[in-house]
Parts: C-alpha cells; sequence; structure tokens
C-alpha cells in the first residue's frame, strides 16, 4: 500500500497541475469514503462522485410512478430495498407500505417472477433499475415470464447505460473532469470497449477499475500516469474481470428484449438513447403498456442538491440540506437513501472530518 501511494505521489509531482477525476460507480463512491482515500492523495488530486448510482440517477417522476402503481388495488410492487426509501414527489414507497400498499423487498427480478406464480390474481410489477450490470437478469426474467406465459408479471423500465451519460457530462461546461475511473461491473458485461470515445473524442483518460481500496489507489496512478505521458487512452485495472469484448452472451440477451430509449436522469435531464425500453415483442410484460403506467413532470425538492452532486459541481457538504435536514434517517433526496449514494457514503465515513 506504501509502495503505490510513493508511486502516486511522484507521478502527481510529474503532472504540475490539479486534476480532477471522477468515479462513475457508486461502489467505488464508498471505497472511497470508506477507506479515506481522499487524505492519502496529493493536494493535487481530486476526487469527485458521478451518477453512477442507479437509485440517486432514477428522476422523481418514474418513483411517482411506482408509488401510483402501489396504490392501486391487485397490485404488488416489487422492488430492491433501497427504492423504498427514496422520496417522490408527496410520498415515499416506504409510506405507501406502511399505509397498507402491497411493496415487496426482493432481491432480484426471479424473485418479483415467483411472487407473481404465488399471487395470480394480483399483478405483480418489477421496479427496473440500474445499469449494464442488471439488465440480463432482468432480461431473462422477461424471457422466462414470456416463455410461461406467466401474464400477470411486468416490468417498470428504468434502466440506463453509462457511454451516453458520461459523454453528457463532458459536454457540461460547469463540470471540470480530467480522467475517468471505470465502473468495473458494468464493464464485466459490456467490455472497456465502450468507452473508446472518451479519449479518442476528448483526449481524456479512463481506466476500468475494481473496488477494493488498493484497486481505485493503482487506478488514480494510471490515470496519473498517462496524464503525465501526454497520453489518453483506455486501460484496464480490473483485468481479473473485464475484457475489451465483455459478456457477449449477456449482451445477446439484453439486446434480445431491450432497446435503445431516451431517458431521464437526477440533475442531468433527459439525455438521448442512452436508456432501455422493452422491446414490442415483449409489450405484454411493459408496465407502461400493460398498466398504462403514466409519467409526469414532477420536480425534486427545492432544496434538495442530489443533481449536482450526481453531475460531480457539488460535494455533499456543499448542500445546506446534508446532515442538518437531510439525514440517513430522514432524507431528501435519494443520494442519502442508496447503500451507493455520494452522500450517505460522505455521511457514513466523512463526514467529522468535513466538519
Amino acid at each position: 500500500m506504501n509502495e503505490v501511494i510513493a508511486r502516486i505521489q511522484n507521478v502527481a509531482k510529474r503532472v504540475k497541475r490539479n486534476v480532477t477525476f471522477m468515479e462513475v460507480c457508486g461502489t467505488h463512491t464508498m471505497a472511497v469514503s470508506r477507506s479515506g482515500l481522499r487524505d492519502l492523495f496529493p493536494a493535487n488530486v481530486r476526487l469527485i462522485s458521478g451518477p453512477g448510482c442507479p437509485v440517486c440517477v432514477t428522476d422523481t417522476n418514474y418513483i411517482d410512478a411506482a408509488i401510483e402503481l402501489a396504490r392501486r388495488p391487485g397490485v404488488i410492487v416489487a422492488t430492491f430495498g433501497d427504492l423504498v426509501r427514496v422520496p417522490g414527489s408527496d410520498s415515499s414507497l416506504e409510506r405507501e407500505r406502511a399505509a397498507g400498499a402491497q411493496v415487496r423487498v426482493v432481491y432480484s427480478p426471479a424473485d418479483a417472477l415467483a411472487l407473481a406464480r404465488e399471487n395470480p390474481d394480483k399483478q405483480v410489477v418489477f421496479l427496473g433499475v440500474g445499469f449494464e450490470t442488471t439488465v440480463p437478469t432482468v432480461a431473462w426474467t422477461i424471457k422466462k415470464a414470456a416463455q410461461d406465459g406467466v401474464m400477470n408479471f411486468s416490468v417498470l423500465c428504468a434502466h440506463k447505460t453509462m457511454p451516453f451519460a458520461m459523454d453528457a457530462l463532458l459536454k457540461d461546461q460547469e463540470v471540470k473532469i480530467d480522467g475517468f475511473i471505470c465502473p468495473g461491473h458494468v464493464s464485466v458485461i459490456t467490455g472497456a470497449q465502450i468507452y473508446r470515445f472518451v479519449p479518442e473524442r476528448y483526449g481524456i483518460p479512463c481506466v476500468v477499475c475494481g473496488f477494493e481500496a488498493w484497486d481505485v489507489m493503482k487506478c488514480v496512478e494510471m490515470l496519473l500516469t498517462q496524464i503525465a505521458e501526454n497520453r489518453a487512452t483506455v486501460e484496464i485495472q480490473y483485468s481479473r474481470s473485464v475484457d475489451e469484448r465483455g459478456n457477449l452472451t449477456a449482451q445477446q440477451l439484453i439486446a434480445e428484449v431491450f432497446e435503445e430509449s431516451d431517458a431521464g436522469w437526477r440533475g442531468i435531464g433527459v439525455i438521448p438513447r442512452s436508456g432501455l425500453s422493452i422491446r414490442s415483442e415483449f409489450a405484454r410484460w411493459d408496465a407502461t403498456k400493460s398498466l398504462g403506467v403514466k409519467f409526469g413532470n414532477a420536480k425534486p425538492h427545492s432544496g434538495c442538491h442530489c443533481g449536482d452532486v450526481l453531475r460531480g459541481v457539488m460535494t455533499p457538504s456543499e448542500c445546506g440540506l446534508f446532515g442538518k435536514v437531510c439525514t440517513p434517517t430522514n432524507p431528501i433526496g435519494p443520494c442519502m437513501v442508496s447503500s451507493e449514494g455520494a452522500c450517505a457514503a460522505f455521511y457514513k465515513y466523512e463526514r467529522k472530518a468535513a466538519a
């Protein structure tokens, strides 16, 4: 560990300027805060969090739609746990469950399908939120429901893909990024090839990173070395799990069930082609079609700066609500709710240092 720190310090001196690296994975955000890595890096190396938490980037319109579904008689909403406490416009799934709605926490979309089999008189809607990492399992579940004729199962889809969001950030004049710490889990599925546009179009280095503290430190060293050598390319630090091409079987499954669509990102807005929607062949298992779900035009809490945190233009402690009005027991925005949220990570591991 001391050796890699020394190498980072040496190469940072060669860079001779301030640099900002963005991690676009919530697991990296937690690893950085939990391990106290910010205090170990040279003064000219800054890490910021990006839109890598799937729960955090899910906009209020989707949460409101999920709440509306939960209020319908005969509907069971199945979801991963983090979404339950995310505030919508005037409620949350947690509050609806306390009021009697059937909201069930599941550990996989397959669990939601099993729930539909066990409750043939109910409509079971799985909340499909996440990046390329979780999409294959949802695609498989939709295919399985279709093959087995499980007609009371559907997915409310809010799946997103990372490259177009990274492109949107690089076009944002408020955001300053000198290198990307690219997500490991996503890259297992997609391969590192999806990030090539970043160095080719913007001249900014990318390194696909593992999730241990040592992985992140090595990744920072690799990014600094590229800058010091005046080059920009895509490198793979997480070579034990990631290659250039990714999981071709998973990619084929995703393409069979999903197609590109525009998607709304909290803090960024609608990014063309950054989402995945269910293909028409599987429309019966798309909750927006089978159950007529509509999305409104909701706005987040007026004092919440989760969007700015997700864009990397604000740290959690710079939000006036952080640690005062907004806490893990009373979250105002999703970045304080999610186990991968920057505000939750900062509150748990870095709040005292920032005070």
